[in-house]
């Protein structure tokens, strides 16, 4: 009788060798864009306004340059959006209102806050993914290569 419970089965090392290649490439992708996109918020010079209560205030004063900073900052200038048009949106104000131009300044730069806050998450995503693809590959490699 034959034992089968040590055959390798052909293509399982070269499908670990590309899925370590492309967990690879994904992370160091994943990299260079968290580096492009902290670089790029740093170049605006953006403080944390210093009455930031986003996670007690922690990031009050600091330059705006990765998520949570970026983050604080977006929160804080929705508070003070709000505070000054009396607590209605942009949506909510009269056309003619004085303070919607304010409001509608806050909104997008909110929006491009949130915008980086995002791609920092994909950034975390495809690293993460990356680094799965590169265990999953290593494992198909030595599977393929059981005598």
């Amino acid at each position: 009788m034959t034992d089968y419970t040590n055959v390798p089965v052909k293509g399982v090392k070269g499908a670990g060798s590309f899925s370590i290649v492309a967990g690879i490439v994904m992370i160091l992708a994943g990299i260079a864009v968290w580096i492009l996109v902290a670089s790029q918020l740093s170049a605006e010079n953006i403080t944390v306004s210093d009455d930031s209560t986003f996670l007690g205030g922690v990031f009050a004063g600091q330059q705006v340059q990765g998520p949570l900073t970026a983050y604080a900052q977006a929160d804080i200038i929705n508070h003070h959006a709000l505070e000054a048009s009396g607590g209605a949106t942009y949506a909510e104000l009269e056309q003619d209102d004085p303070v919607r131009d304010t409001v509608m300044n806050a909104s997008f730069l909110r929006a491009s806050l949130f915008t980086s806050v995002v791609a920092f998450g994909i950034c975390a995503l495809v690293i993460g993914l990356g680094i799965v693809l590169a265990v999953i590959g290593g494992a198909l490699r030595k599977l393929g290569g059981t005598p």
